[in-house]
């Protein structure tokens, strides 16, 4: 060969070394950018409640630091359920493979690559995640949260004034008080008792969480000797051994929701043609739970809908396990106990469909399960959390639909740990924890939203759903019921304020049963708030 061919082969080969070399190297254009865009921009956007924005090539670059360290911890992105073969529509979690090329990307320096290449970031109307919304509605009014003190829970009103029914697919919540908001829930009002009761403090908005139990009621039975809770569980009592599914009749306006926002979600679109009924007239109310952040903040929340352009085929129910946040579940949970469990089960009467679901639990919660046993004996975990974190809720969609057998029995289980050595444990020393709203207590939950399979079943799934909730309270002695009612107690002080019992308990109750005229109820006037409605055999 000559010197000059040599010299030829030489420069050739180390050309097409160097294109080999560049083939292999991620770059951004190429490799990163959409599985950032996939799996961080929905949080870490313009207007997010996320710390920065990864969007362009610069905003990744200047980060990849964090963003390797975060891998390596596993910590980012956000996502908790274990992989049980079940595949979730919005799963955020990366692959093995896709971590491997981002940490192969920063360790080759971050090379942009062909700028053109770059695939478009996920468009954000004006910080709405889903796009233009078909309404957004303001918060009557504003609010101060102070820097710190406890934890305060207010409902605020939402007027609508829609001229017809609509059906929603999805809610966004775009809160001004972003470093307080602990959750928010949301509730539809359609007879305007939350318009009446705002304000009645002199604030904007309605004291406590109490105002669910005039929901979807005329002013009529919201009157003194109109229909409460404890009257309606009443006559449930009677007639507990029913097996006629119209004993378990509840009022609608209690189970009328629209979901919520917890730290850490985000929102979706139901599937298909699902949506939930939103009727001409009504008014959202959000139920709001605010932890001082150390700094004093004012909210003006904002709400995004996104409407279905008909009505659905199926109606959505949530099937919570236990239900009402656990708050019949007897939940106890000494100090120093690292392993306490709180079970529930729930047998489904018709064939269901599974479409997403959901856990809530507090600070000292380690692990949730819910599972699915089917009538053959096989067993589907839906949703399994080995490390609850308060911090990174969210309502997990599966990707398609579960078929759930009628008589497939829904169960429930939640693991607490109180000792000193679980590092979320607010308490320190620990201390013994009850159910209760505040952050420094517990509640406990699996929510699973789901459509009866035939439209001829939907009554029968909606009837045992009422009559879970039902019978977790009905079947307690008067003296655990009080026992209850006394987790109300949000201060602590071992009896309730006014301010911490329902509307229709404030009053005329108080009246009759506050009989040292402390302005509050302890637990021997609780027994005569029982007996005056008829609770106590005789």
């Amino acid at each position: 060969m000559s010197r000059y061919s040599l010299i030829n082969f030489v420069v050739c080969l180390g050309f097409a070394l160097l294109a080999s070399a560049d083939e292999t190297v991620p770059t951004f254009s190429n490799d990163v950018a959409k599985i950032i865009h996939d799996k961080c921009a929905s949080c870490h956007r313009p207007e997010s409640s996320a710390p920065f924005s990864l969007i362009s090539y610069r905003d990744v670059q200047q980060r990849a630091g964090t963003i390797e360290a975060v891998l390596d911890m596993g910590y980012m992105p956000p996502w908790k359920p274990v992989d049980h073969g079940i595949a979730f529509a919005n799963d955020r979690s990366l692959s093995n493979e896709e971590t491997q090329k981002i940490k192969g990307w920063i360790d080759a320096g971050c090379p942009e690559g062909d700028r053109g290449k770059t695939p478009d970031p996920p468009q954000v109307t004006e910080g709405w995640i889903l796009g233009k919304p078909d309404l957004v509605v303001r918060m009557n009014g504003t609010f101060d949260i102070p820097a710190d003190g406890p934890d305060i829970y207010r409902s605020f009103v939402f007027p609508l004034d829609l001229p017809q029914d609509k059906w929603v697919k999805a809610v966004q919540l775009r809160p001004r008080a972003k470093s307080s908001v602990h959750h928010a829930l949301f509730f539809v009002d359609t007879a305007g008792n939350a318009r009446k009761m705002d304000g009645a403090d002199g604030q904007t908005g309605i004291a406590g969480m109490g105002f669910l139990a005039g929901l979807g009621e005329s002013n009529e039975t919201n009157t003194e000797g109109g229909g409460t809770i404890l009257s309606r569980l009443r006559g449930e009592r009677r007639s507990a051994d029913s097996d006629d599914d119209e004993a378990y009749h509840v009022n609608d306006g209690l189970a009328r929701g629209l979901g919520g926002c917890v730290p850490g979600s985000t929102p979706n679109l139901l599937p298909g043609d699902l949506a939930m009924s939103l009727p001409a007239g009504s008014d959202i109310v959000m139920q709001t739970h605010f932890h001082p952040s150390g700094k004093a903040e004012t909210e003006q929340a904002e709400i995004a809908l996104y409407f279905a352009e008909q009505p659905p085929s199926r109606e959505l129910m949530p099937i919570m396990v236990p239900p009402m946040f656990g708050f019949g579940a007897n939940i106890k949970i000494p100090a120093g106990e690292k392993n306490c469990r709180v079970f529930d089960r729930l047998t489904l009467p018709v064939a269901t469909r599974a479409i997403g679901v959901g856990g809530h639990a507090h600070y000292v919660c380690r692990e949730l399960k819910l599972t699915a046993q089917l009538p053959s004996g096989q067993a589907k975990i839906l949703l399994h959390i080995d490390d609850w974190d308060l911090d990174w809720q969210d309502q997990y969609l599966f990707a398609e639909p579960i078929d759930l057998p009628a008589d497939t029995v829904l169960i429930s289980e939640l693991i607490y740990d109180n000792s000193a050595e679980n590092p979320e444990n607010p308490h320190h020393p620990p201390q013994d924890i009850r159910w209760g709203r505040g952050s420094t207590d517990e509640m406990g939950s699996i929510t699973l939203l789901a459509i009866a399979d035939d439209q001829n079943g939907e009554e029968s799934l909606r009837n045992a759903v009422r009559r879970h909730f039902i019978n977790s309270l009905i079947h307690r002695e008067p003296s655990q019921l009080v026992e209850m009612l006394m987790q109300l107690d949000d201060n602590h002080d071992g009896s309730l304020q006014r301010s911490e019992t329902p509307p229709r308990m404030k009053d005329r109750v108080f009246e009759f049963v506050d009989a040292d005229d402390s302005g509050a109820l302890d637990e021997s006037e609780l027994e005569n708030v029982l007996r005056l409605r008829g609770w106590f055999r005789r």
